[in-house]
């Protein structure tokens, strides 16, 4: 029996539709006790012109399926992530998607959540 949470079901991560979508498709896998994991599928989407992504949480990142140019404010390149590719990107930290494979799905799983903050001195 499925619980209406969520539990048990039974999904895949690499599965998609083979048609291309016209905007990213965003599932949220986990969301709690302060983190959130989400499966996204990018179809040659790319962070608008000037657009920065500035996030309150820390979030690591990898992609399962296709590839990605990620940049972060202050690099001179984008790096390029492949299948089994990941990074952590600390709460604030500006950066942006540069481009995904157009020729085909990229599957990202992104974790966020947020960082420990420093134990004050006893």
């Amino acid at each position: 029996m499925n619980r209406p949470d969520g539990a048990g079901v039974l999904a895949n991560l690499l599965a998609v539709d083979s048609v291309r979508a016209d905007a990213e498709r965003i599932t949220t896998l986990v969301d709690q006790a302060g983190v959130r994991m989400e499966r996204i599928v990018s179809w040659g989407q790319a962070s608008p012109p000037g657009f920065w992504y500035d996030q309150d949480q820390a979030e690591w990142v990898t992609v399962l399926v296709g590839a990605a140019l990620l940049r972060f404010e202050g690099e001179a390149q984008a790096r390029s992530l492949r299948p089994g590719d990941h990074v952590l990107i600390a709460a604030h930290q500006r950066h942006r998607v540069e481009a995904t494979d157009p020729d085909g799905p990229t599957i990202w799983l992104a974790v966020f959540f947020s960082e420990p903050t420093a134990d004050p001195v006893r």
